[in-house]
């Protein structure tokens, strides 16, 4: 079982605060500032989008100088960047998506976008491109040819692989928001796709906490069925408070043993032993200060480690005879209880 994880948060979790109701509410945060909350915090990767790294006004030409200044940053605080993101879904051009638009010129500026974030990637010493198709789907389900648009994703998939024989594609799943239904709303129908790409050993998975919670499922049995595949390659914990909004609430805040199970299925299947990073997605309180809106990550960090700490520790043949006899209150208040401290 392994006990020792490394741990990535992306730039956009130190965020000023604003919601779609509400503007802003703190100061904006630069580069370095980030990377010494994240380095003070015991952090060892950064997570970005392709235009947190290098703007889309950067020429391709002054992608690797652009990108050498960020690394030398991260890097003097102890840092490497865990996965380069392209953003699919801010750009006007993006409205009807990018993958699956039915505008030729939004498919083509997708893959041209993507093909960057490659350069960007491996500029930044990474491998991993992280595809969260944020507005492949529809409103309403006549506008687009479902069959047309799997077959669009599959393509832009290959397309991604074919550029370069390293990458790998970690891909985010989720089920609705922005979008009303988006495709391949779980991790089990990407994973269906991944095996008809031309390299499904380099297309897998990140799975998110809330976007599982959102469709209705437990994230660790999510987890559970990638690593049945070899495709867990990364996760963004955080929490959800029901089937509402995407929340990226502090991990463990509201569900303690839910999130215990997550941490439990990453720490007996070794996750973390082949470089996998465990990853956080969550955004501080907007009621937060600019000066305290940082704990949201010390705080999800500190809930993962002691709930590693009890994994590590809690009596797995006493757990064993729970299943057994099918004793399963008995084995719920044996969880309760370790959870509890005793």
């Amino acid at each position: 079982m392994n006990t020792q994880f490394q741990f990535s948060a992306g730039v956009w979790n130190l965020h000023p605060g604003a919601d779609p109701f509400g503007p802003p509410v703190r100061k904006e945060r630069d580069f370095v500032e980030i990377c010494q909350i994240l380095q003070k915090l015991g952090f060892t990767y950064v997570q970005l989008h392709d235009d947190d790294a290098v703007p889309m006004d950067v020429p391709a030409a002054q992608i690797g100088s652009a990108c050498a200044t960020l690394r030398k940053v991260a890097g003097d605080h102890g840092l490497g960047v865990e996965f380069i993101a392209p953003r699919l879904w801010e750009d006007p051009r993006f409205a009807d998506g990018g993958i699956t638009a039915n505008n030729a010129a939004s498919r083509a500026l997708a893959l041209d976008r993507a093909k960057r974030s490659v350069d960007i990637a491996n500029e930044l010493g990474t491998d991993r491109l992280v595809l969260w198709p944020a507005r492949e789907g529809t409103y309403i389900r006549e506008a687009k040819d479902a069959l047309v648009s799997f077959q669009r994703m599959l393509d832009y998939c290959n397309a991604i692989l074919s550029y370069d024989p390293k990458i790998r594609i970690l891909a985010e799943m989720k089920p609705n928001e922005p979008m009303d239904l988006m495709y391949l709303p779980s991790t089990g129908h990407f994973i269906a796709l991944a095996y008809k790409t031309i390299d499904p050993a380099r297309t897998g998975v990140l799975i998110e906490a809330a976007h599982c919670i959102l469709l209705g499922l437990d994230p660790s049995d999510e987890m559970a069925y990638a690593l049945f595949h070899d495709k867990l390659w990364g996760v963004h914990l955080n929490d959800q408070n029901g089937l509402k909004y995407d929340q990226d609430k502090s991990f463990g805040s509201v569900d303690l043993r839910r999130a215990f199970n997550c941490v439990d299925v990453l720490v007996r299947s070794d996750y973390g032993s082949k470089g996998e990073v465990v990853g956080l997605d969550i955004k501080a309180m907007r009621t937060q200060s600019h000066e305290l809106a940082w704990k949201h990550l010390a705080n999800s960090k500190e809930i993962f480690e002691r709930l590693v700490a009890i994994a590590a520790q809690i009596d797995r043949k006493e757990w064993q005879s729970y299943v057994d006899a099918q004793d399963y209150e008995g084995l719920e208040m044996f969880i309760v209880r370790n959870l509890l401290g005793g």
